[in-house]
Order: structure tokens, then C-alpha cells, then sequence
């Protein structure tokens, strides 16, 4: 399996799978190498799996190093109080909370197998064997969700996702996932000596030294909707992504196209030899998915756009400076990013009614990323991925270039998109295609990334997906149930309808108190009833992690706004961003989280 074949997997997995990934190749292998080989070749990578071309621990040190973190500070532009980029001071009396390099919260304790850091589930099967009994859908075969939504819900998950948090890098500890001899992808020999490499996620260092301090993971990002996969989560990433220090407007490359990385800042680059070659955004990761280089593109653009009209007023006001309109331009955009993800986006996913009333600010509310969201619930992204990636012209066809193969779509912004209107059929193709059914099944090519000759293998996403909950000590399905204030399961016919799915699901783990927590939240039906396409697990772990974003952010734009400023977003949609920033018009339809009706 070559280089760039496995990376290209992994960044898959980062992508979809709504979080970061660990640190180090994962790809299939013999285990006929012995611990120090592998620990030589671990040792020597430089780059996380996403390609992220700096170590963690040196970012990590460098934020939660700076003078003044710890203490509350009172950020002003003008007299205008705005948010910090790395999350710090939004709470007055708790000023880390939503920062960088804060942990992970958790809704059930965690559950390593030693108390303390041991991957958790050390009895279950492995995750390879888990994927090919339950997760497996056929090659070919296509499951349409039935709720009419568009592949926009999963791409506006995934650029939310990258706003709101990131566990990148390596602790160089491996837990290699073994393979079941004769699997037809990765052991067609029938060798039974086949793995597939995993390292573990980075963590706080200070922690998993006992069982009263088990293992924590970390947020590389800071955890609130704030736009900072467009202005980035520390002020030395900000700057290199504007004009200047005194412009309104954020740095842009020819025909209106993100900036490039001249100066190699830290990004994800996947199998490009040449990091300064990708594209530059506030989220490492905005290279990973040409289609979520598009939408970093349009809200570049919507930035500026914004910044332009604020320009124009303040020269014939009050001639404000470029840095007081850049942050009006920010707090703008942060606003129409909650109110589209509220107001479009979760009611699509969960229901007009899932969601609480917004009753205002609360700051006793702590709105740290719980690890049952990101390490499984808000995984869910991975089934909703079909084969192709739509690219249509203004009449609905497909564009002369062609759709995109799925595999083919990953850090290949930067060959596709040369010209200014390259995004539009991207947008206009994810408006236009339902998304893949949120169920436990994966298309064949996120399982099997790769078809090589025998031996070679592929990769399988899945796997890695079900790893990452044990390396993050997850509890049980089960146990988060009851910990999330829900009744225990005692059958596997009370997880789901669906009869196949029980016998697979009774087959993979014997007992429903042993399930993995991201197998066992898609296992469950979906709330149809309520209009939400997840579980009850999964329903109630998304729903409480937004609302408590949303509750604990003193700056959330409902609280925050003037009342002029709200008057200038009260309007917003996605489809309105996407026609103001794009030569797409009325063929896009009011609601793109919604295919158009025949």
C-alpha cells in the first residue's frame, strides 16, 4: 500500500469522522517487524496522519505557556468588548473554559481496561471484526436517507465540526488493530499475521498516573461556534490570514480564492510534498475534502464581502479603522454561522423540536467538547457519505469535468479549484444529492479504501473509528446510556428493530453491556417521530452539546448583537451566503440542507 494511498485514508477518517486523528501512518501491516523497528519508524515521523507538519506538544506548550491565560482579561476593539482567538475569556469567572488545549468533558466516566489508560473493551473482538459483521455495505449499493436532506448535512457538519474541535497528533503508543485471517482486503493469504497500525491520540501528560487521574484527551481548538476555521484559534494564525494588521479583509490568492501557504504554517497536507503549494485557512484541515476547501472559500469571501459594505458606511460615518471593521466583519460572520447551524442545520439532523428555546446566557454552563460527542456521537458523519461527490452546472447537469469519485476528492483542492467560479458546481452538487442513510452502514469505499492485490490490503475507517472510542477510554454503549439518564438496554431487540442488525450485533459482542458506544448509538432507530435522523443516544448527546455551546457562550449573537446588527442578519441562510458570494442564483433552492422536490 503506498504513501500517499494511506493518507489519503486517514485524512478520510479525520474528515468525516468529525474529529482529528492520531499521530503516525496507520496502515495496514505484518506484525513480522520487530518493537524497536517500529518504534524507529514511529519516531521518525514528523507529520501527524493528517500530514500536520508541527509537533503537538510544541503547539500545545506555546498556548497554555502564554502569559496571562489563566486570568480573566477584558478583550476591546474600540469600545467594543470581542472574543479572544483562542476561546480564553468568554466565562469572567472561569476564563478556560472553551479554550485551547482544554480536555475533552465526559458525560459517563471513562472506562480503560486498567482504570487508568488502557484502551477500553481489552475482551471485545476486534474492531476489524466488528466492522465486517456489522458496518459492511456492499460495494455499489446505495441507502438514501428518507428525510429529503442534502449532502449539505454532512458538509456543514464537518466545517462546524472543524470550528469546534480538533485531537490531532501522537503519543507514539501503539495499539495496532488485528486483522481476522482470511479477511478478503487486508489478508486474502490467509496469513493471520496481519494488522493494521494505529497509534494513540495525544493527551495531557499529567494525567492517566492513577486511577483517581485516568487519562484526559485534549481540544486542540477552542470549543465554541466562533468561526475559527476562518480566523483561526490563536492570534499568530489570524494574522497570517488577513491583508494586514490595520485591513478589514481577510487574505485572499488570484480569482478570489483562499490564500496560500507561503509561509508553511501548520496544516494538514495529506500526501503533498509541497505544504506551501495548499491553501491557507483558520482549520488545519480546510485541504483535506475539495468540497470543504469550497466552503472555507465561500466564508472567506463573505468575510470580505461584509468588510466591503462596512467600509463603505464607515467612510461616509465615522471613518473607523480597518481593525475596527474587521472585527465588526467577524462577530457578523460568527453570528450567521450559529444562526444557519441553528436555525437550518440541527433542525434538518434532529427536528424543528429537539432543541431547547434559546433562555440566554448561563455561566455556570461549561461548553467543553464532551468526548462521547466528538470520539462517537458526532461521528455519525461516516455513514451519511455516499461514493461520489456531485459536481452540476446551473441546469442540474453533470459538469464536463465530471463528478468526483469519492477517493478522489481528498487534497485535491488545489488542482481543482483555479478559477473563481470552480466552487459553484461543488456547492450546487451537494445541494442537489440526498445524503447516505445515518445508519450503523458504511460504503465500501470508507471500510475498504483501497482494493490492492493480495497482501496489500486497504483501509478501513470504521476500524479506526471503533479504535478511537477504546483509546479514549469511552464507556459502553450501555453505560453512557444509563449516564446520559436513559434506561439501560436488555436485549439487542431493544436497540433496534431491525433483525439482521440484532443477530450482527448479538454475533460481534455476545452481551448489549459490551457494545462500543459509536456501533451501538447508530444501531439504535431513529427518532423519526420527532423528525431526528439519530437514536435516542445520539439525539440527546448532539442536542446537549449544542445547547450547552450555545447556553455557556457569553457572546452567542442573541446576546450579544445590537439590535442593528441583528437586523442585518435576521435574514441569513445558507442558500442567501451562497448566491452572494457565487455566480449560483434561483437555481439553488431557499433551503439547501433539503433536496429540491421533483
Amino acid at each position: 500500500m503506498n504513501n500517499k494511498a494511506i493518507t489519503l485514508a486517514i485524512s478520510l477518517a479525520c474528515s468525516f469522522t468529525l474529529q482529528g486523528c492520531s499521530s503516525g501512518q496507520d496502515s495496514a501491516g505484518t506484525d513480522d517487524n520487530n518493537d524497536s523497528d517500529n518504534n524507529s519508524r514511529v519516531s521518525s515521523i514528523t507529520r501527524s496522519s493528517q500530514g500536520i507538519n508541527e509537533d503537538a506538544q510544541d503547539r500545545r506548550d506555546h498556548a497554555r505557556d502564554r502569559v496571562g491565560r489563566h486570568q480573566f482579561r477584558d478583550n476591546k476593539q474600540g469600545f467594543r468588548e470581542i472574543r479572544s482567538y483562542d476561546g480564553t475569556s468568554n466565562n469572567i469567572d472561569h476564563p478556560l473554559w472553551g479554550a485551547t488545549w482544554e480536555h475533552l468533558q465526559r458525560i459517563a466516566p471513562s472506562d480503560y481496561s486498567d482504570g487508568i489508560s488502557s484502551l477500553a473493551g481489552a475482551t471485545r473482538p476486534s474492531a476489524r471484526v466488528i466492522s465486517n459483521l456489522i458496518v459492511n455495505q456492499d460495494a455499489g449499493v446505495s441507502i438514501p436517507n428518507t428525510y429529503g436532506t442534502s449532502d449539505f448535512l454532512w458538509q456543514w457538519g464537518q466545517f462546524i465540526d472543524h470550528d469546534i474541535d480538533l485531537t490531532d497528533g501522537s503519543t507514539n503508543e501503539a495499539e495496532s488493530i488485528i486483522i481476522p485471517a482470511g479477511d478478503a482486503f487486508f489478508d486474502p493469504n490467509e496469513t493471520g499475521a496481519i494488522v493494521m497500525d494505529f497509534n494513540r491520540a495525544i493527551y495531557d501528560m499529567e494525567t492517566g498516573t492513577s486511577t483517581n487521574n485516568p487519562r484526559q484527551q485534549e481540544n486542540e481548538i477552542s470549543s465554541w461556534i466562533d468561526g475559527s476555521m476562518i480566523y483561526g484559534s490563536n492570534d499568530e494564525r489570524n494574522a497570517a490570514l488577513r491583508v494586514s494588521d490595520d485591513s478589514p479583509y481577510l487574505a485572499s490568492s488570484s480569482n478570489n480564492l483562499l490564500p496560500f501557504n507561503v509561509n508553511d504554517l501548520t496544516n494538514a497536507s495529506g500526501f503533498i510534498s509541497d505544504t506551501t503549494s495548499l491553501f491557507l485557512a483558520g482549520d488545519v484541515r480546510a485541504n483535506e475534502s475539495v468540497a470543504l476547501t469550497a466552503m472555507h472559500t465561500l466564508w472567506m469571501r463573505e468575510h470580505n464581502r461584509i468588510a466591503k459594505l462596512l467600509t463603505q458606511q464607515s467612510r461616509n460615518n465615522n471613518n473607523e479603522s480597518g481593525q475596527d471593521i474587521f472585527e465588526q466583519a467577524r462577530r457578523l460572520v460568527i453570528a450567521k454561522i450559529q444562526k444557519i447551524t441553528f436555525d437550518e442545520y440541527l433542525p434538518a439532523l434532529l427536528g424543528d423540536n429537539t432543541l431547547p428555546n434559546y433562555n440566554g446566557y448561563k455561566d455556570n454552563i461549561n461548553p467543553a467538547i464532551y468526548n462521547e460527542f466528538s470520539t462517537a456521537a458526532y461521528r455519525f458523519g461516516h455513514s451519511e457519505i455516499g461514493d461520489t461527490v456531485l459536481r452540476l452546472d446551473k441546469n442540474g447537469n453533470e459538469i464536463s469535468a465530471g463528478n468526483l469519485a469519492l477517493r478522489d476528492a481528498f487534497f485535491s483542492g488545489i488542482n481543482l479549484l483555479k478559477n473563481e467560479n470552480d466552487i459553484d458546481p461543488l456547492l450546487l452538487g451537494l445541494a442537489n444529492q440526498p445524503h447516505q442513510a445515518i445508519d450503523v452502514q458504511v460504503v465500501n469505499d470508507l471500510r475498504n479504501f483501497l482494493f490492492g492485490a493480495p497482501g496489500q490490503g486497504g483501509f478501513d475507517l470504521v476500524s479506526l473509528n471503533i479504535q478511537r472510542g477504546r483509546d479514549a477510554g469511552l464507556s459502553s454503549y450501555n453505560a453512557t446510556r444509563v449516564a446520559a439518564g436513559f434506561t439501560r438496554v436488555n436485549s439487542f431487540a431493544d436497540i433496534t428493530t431491525n433483525t439482521a442488525l440484532q443477530e450482527s450485533l448479538q454475533a460481534s459482542y455476545g452481551s448489549v453491556d459490551d457494545i462500543d458506544l459509536w456501533v451501538g448509538g447508530l444501531a439504535e432507530d431513529p427518532l423519526s417521530a420527532q423528525g431526528s435522523q439519530l437514536g435516542e443516544l445520539f439525539t440527546a448527546i448532539v442536542a446537549k452539546q449544542f445547547d450547552e455551546l450555545r447556553a455557556g457562550d457569553r457572546f452567542w449573537y442573541k446576546n450579544y448583537l445590537t439590535n442593528s446588527e441583528l437586523d442585518m442578519i435576521k435574514d441569513v441562510t445558507l442558500a442567501k451566503v451562497i448566491r452572494d458570494n457565487t455566480d449560483i442564483k434561483n437555481e439553488l433552492q431557499d433551503n439547501v440542507f433539503f433536496v429540491p422536490e421533483n
